[in-house]
């Protein structure tokens, strides 16, 4: 699923090179540091509550991709 590696990617990208500490980030989001360091050093996929959370703080927007149309048989 190469949309979610890229969501993943450039949410660890914007929380390695923003402006506040990961300590910060854990207090602003209500997500732990513990969880931050393991996303960011690719231990473990954030799921989409977590990276809601962190989107919001950063500044960023998760939008929804739109589902592929049926097809008629």
């Amino acid at each position: 699923m190469k949309a979610k590696t890229d969501i993943q990617e450039q949410l660890r990208q914007a929380i390695l090179h923003m402006e506040i500490s990961r300590y910060r980030l854990a207090k602003l989001s209500g997500v732990t540091q513990a969880v931050i360091s393991t996303f960011v050093n690719r231990k473990r996929s954030a799921t989409m509550t977590t990276a809601a959370k962190l989107a919001t703080v950063l500044g960023l927007e998760l939008t929804p991709m739109k589902k592929p149309a049926k097809k008629d048989r």
